[in-house]
C-alpha cells in the first residue's frame, strides 16, 4: 500500500504528544498556532525543532523575523490549544485577551503555560508543504509546576498519577 498523507496522518494519531503553541511577530503583527511537531534535538548547543505548514500566518512570521516562542501547555488548557488551532477562535489576533510576556527576541509567550522557550532560527529546511525549523533556545522561563496537556488519537488526555 503506498504511503499517502492521509495514511500517515492516521498512523501518527497513535503517537502521543505534548501540546505547544508557537508564536512569532514581524512588522508589528503577531500570531501563533498549536503544534505537536516540536522537540528538543540538542542540549549543547540548546536546539529545538518545529515544523510549520507553509500556508500559515505563523510560518510567514517566523520566515520574516527568524524568531519564535514556544509555550508548552499545561493540563486544563485545552481551550487555548483549540484557539491557536483555529477551531474556536479565528480572529486576526489569537493572542487577544491572553497574558503574554517576552524574554529576549520579542516573540510572545503565554504566561499561563508550563514552560516558555524563546528561540532564534539557525537552520530551515523547506519541504513541499511545510518548513522544518531548527532553532537555538536563547532563554527559558519555567512556569508554575504542573502536568502537561497531552494529545493522542485526536483527543486530549491526562497523565495517570
Amino acid at each position: 500500500m503506498p504511503v499517502t498523507a492521509d495514511l500517515l496522518r492516521q498512523a501518527m494519531r497513535h503517537w502521543t504528544t505534548g501540546v505547544s503553541v508557537v508564536t512569532s511577530c514581524a512588522e508589528g503583527i503577531c500570531h501563533g498556532m498549536t503544534v505537536n511537531s516540536f522537540t528538543s534535538v540538542s542540549l549543547e548547543p540548546p536546539l529545538v525543532t518545529v515544523t510549520l505548514n507553509q500556508q500559515t500566518r505563523t510560518q510567514a512570521l517566523v520566515a520574516k523575523s527568524r524568531v519564535f516562542g514556544v509555550t508548552i501547555l499545561r493540563e486544563g488548557q485545552e481551550a487555548i490549544s483549540e484557539r491557536f488551532a483555529g477551531r474556536q477562535f479565528e480572529a486576526e489576533n489569537r493572542l487577544a485577551g491572553l497574558e503574554t510576556f517576552c524574554l529576549v527576541t520579542g516573540a510572545p509567550l503565554l504566561k499561563a503555560g508550563l514552560v516558555g522557550l524563546d528561540c532564534r532560527v539557525v537552520f530551515e529546511y523547506p519541504m513541499p508543504d511545510s518548513v522544518l525549523y531548527i532553532a537555538e533556545v536563547l532563554a527559558i522561563q519555567l512556569g508554575e509546576p504542573g502536568w502537561p496537556l497531552v494529545y493522542h488519537n485526536r483527543a486530549y488526555h491526562q497523565l495517570q498519577r
